[in-house]
């Protein structure tokens, strides 16, 4: 896998030539007021006009929204003739969305169903090879909507102290990493995994970068407020984020909405989830979840729910209770030992008396 992660490299670094940077806004009233009222700038946008479609009709876009399915995988990659045609694959494309984002299964495009389409998302898709563990991929209702990717992998257990690094041609500032530092402290709090970065994408378990367009793994970002960013599973460690979206880097403890209407993503919300995928976990149909795939403009969630904190155990253990136990468990030691002590010189003092 090493050397899967090197060649990966070799191939960002020949694709590009000059220095990425994404834009960095350090707190809300640093925003330009343009960004505050342009939360629509997705080409996805244009899907809004196909309200009200379903099956037998023909209408322009139709062919795009195919390609967004399969990008996500709800049209098999053996279907790449997409036309303006609603045909039966693209109703059961999405149905199966709707079952998996707890929407009302319809198999047309609604006004809810379009308005989750549209709303900025992870890369990572919601079915491979055509099967999802999300809502969909379930034959009951249950509680819980974790996921993970096939055949479960994860960090091998002799390696639970896994390093990160930052792709050195995007010049971050310390403010940028930071942030990273912070989403690995939330999973490591309730795993027994430890992250600690490495100044070496070489020597790194895990490499975070920021690209635009075609970066060379072939799965190119869109611009604004489209796909965010995309992480790879145990133990490629590939984390890639779209230098074209604007980031907020604030560490303050603001509410979850953080303005009404923006185009300005939360960088730390964004870097949690996808860790999650670099951990093993998928995507979940729980809204409250991290792993939930999409998040709008303007709001932050970084706090772990019980779905992800049930999935990750799930795959690790109870590593951050456990600590907290044994440092307890220790305290609990010494200060029995010291008032038994304290006992015993008590009663010696007495009988000596």
């Amino acid at each position: 896998m090493r050397h899967l992660q090197l060649l990966t490299l070799l191939s960002l670094l020949l694709v590009i030539v000059t220095p990425i940077s994404a834009t960095f806004y350090t707190n809300s009233s640093s925003i330009p007021p343009l960004h505050l009222l342009n939360a629509t700038r997705s080409a996805w946008k244009t899907f809004e006009k196909l309200t009200g479609c379903h099956v037998g009709d023909k209408a322009d876009g139709l062919s795009k929204l195919k390609q967004y399915f399969s990008r996500f995988g709800y049209i098999p990659a053996t279907v790449d003739n997409f036309t303006d045609d609603f045909d039966d694959v693209l109703k059961s494309a999405i149905s199966t969305y709707q079952k998996n984002f707890n929407l009302k299964v319809t198999g047309k495009l609604d006004a809810s169903t379009l308005g989750q389409i549209v709303k900025p998302r992870c890369g990572n898709p919601d079915m491979i090879d055509g099967t999802s563990e999300m809502n969909a991929g379930k034959k009951f209702r249950t509680v819980a909507r974790y996921s993970f990717f096939p055949g479960k992998p994860q960090w091998p257990k002799r390696n639970r102290d896994l390093s990160y690094a930052f792709f050195p041609l995007n010049n971050l500032t310390e403010e940028v990493k930071q942030v990273f530092a912070r989403a690995f402290t939330r999973w490591a709090d309730v795993t027994p995994l430890n992250f600690t970065r490495s100044e070496s994408i070489l020597r790194a378990d895990i490499v975070i970068g920021f690209f635009a367009g075609d970066h060379g793994d072939g799965e190119p970002f869109d611009g604004p407020m489209g796909t965010l960013a995309h992480a790879s599973s145990p133990p490629t460690g590939m984390f890639h984020l779209d230098s074209e979206e604007d980031w907020l880097i604030s560490g303050e403890d603001m509410s979850r909405q953080i303005l009404p209407v923006t185009s300005v993503v939360d960088l730390e919300s964004v870097a949690v989830h996808e860790i999650g995928h670099l951990l093993g976990l998928g995507h979940s149909s729980v809204e409250d979840a991290i792993m939930y795939p999409a998040i709008s403009g303007g709001h932050r969630k970084v706090e772990l729910a019980k779905d992800d904190i049930e999935g990750i155990q799930h795959l690790y253990g109870d590593g951050g209770s456990s600590r907290l136990s044994e440092t307890s468990g220790g305290a609990e030691f010494w200060r029995g030992l010291v008032f038994s002590l304290s006992s015993i010189a008590t009663c010696i003092l007495l009988i000596c008396c």
